[in-house]
């Protein structure tokens, strides 16, 4: 049997290819207010043949459907300062958890429940050009969502996460395409309940957009994800400490446009996770919309 590390209860919070947006790396210089709406779906399994830590235990042949909501606010300052703007961002979400165990040696768990509060104080974007943009941050969750520890559809995770971050963005106007790639480093205190330590994760996120007149763009999306040194306490010890990792793939679409002179955008994508390793492995869809006021 092999075994499943990488975040105690299963999926943990980055989803293969989720965490890029369109500009990433771009802050604008104005003092708006920006706000989205985005919609997670997750369907992915843990076969018979792998185990993790969950509900107080450790188990093998899971299967997660997972609807994440979060509805987000962000601010820029219309502040520039030597070349550098800012934003800061505050999001709250809330999630369908259903967790089946397809061997029955767990009963099966579904549950509706705010999820940690996620924000990020301050987003520092700089532009080296009318084409190269980057962005810096750290992001944060707070323990704040719904959490038992021998439950299987958790929302929280009972753990504060810290994510350094830098998105960056590359524009080729004379052809209206956009590179952007979002790239960061999470990082778990442990969990107070049942003393587990999940192991920093690295996630990058890459996306390539062609956008045409009309407002509608079609590209691709992918993600890596790898676990970087072992988890500890707990249960780590039953689990072997090996880490994990996740490649995804697959198409987005996207449009911009105006209705009633404010700005609007909508974005659809779908992630085929592949070469999954100690983890559970499926697909993401992702919608999300937008507006931006003054």
């Amino acid at each position: 049997m092999s075994l499943a590390d990488a975040t105690e209860g299963g999926i943990g919070r980055p989803l293969t290819g989720e965490q890029v947006m369109p500009y990433a790396g771009i802050v604008p210089a104005t003092s708006d207010w920006i706000v989205s709406l985005s919609t997670i779906y997750y369907d992915g399994s843990l076969g018979a043949s792998r185990s993790l830590p969950i509900a107080g235990t450790v188990s093998a042949g899971l299967d997660f459907k997972v609807i994440y909501t979060i509805a987000n606010l962000v601010k820029t300052w219309g502040v520039s300062v030597g070349g550098w703007n800012f934003a800061s961002s505050f999001g709250v979400p809330f999630q369908y958890t259903n967790v089946s165990s397809f061997n029955g040696i767990l009963p099966n768990d579904h549950a509706t429940q705010f999820a940690d509060i996620f924000f990020t104080p301050v987003v520092a974007g700089y532009h080296f050009s009318k084409s190269d943009h980057i962005a810096l941050s750290v992001q944060m969750y707070a323990p704040t969502g719904a959490y038992s520890v021998g439950r299987l559809a958790n929302a929280g995770q009972n753990t504060w996460t810290f994510i350094p971050t830098v998105a960056y963005t590359h524009l080729i106007s004379s052809q209206n395409i956009e590179l952007s790639a979002n790239y960061g480093v999470q990082f778990y205190t442990a969990n107070g309940k049942t003393h587990y330590h999940n192991a920093p994760l690295s996630v990058l996120d890459v996306l390539a957009l062609k956008r045409f007149p009309g407002g509608w763009g079609v590209g691709a999306v992918g993600g890596w994800i790898q676990q970087l040194g072992n988890d500890t306490g707990g249960l780590a010890e039953l689990t072997g400490g090996a880490s994990g990792h996740a490649l995804g793939v697959g198409p987005m679409v996207t449009w911009t446009g105006k209705i009633s002179q404010t700005p609007v955008s909508a974005s659809l994508r779908w992630v085929n996770e592949f070469q999954v390793s100690r983890r559970p492995e499926g697909n993401v869809v992702q919608l999300s919309v937008g507006a931006t006021f003054q």
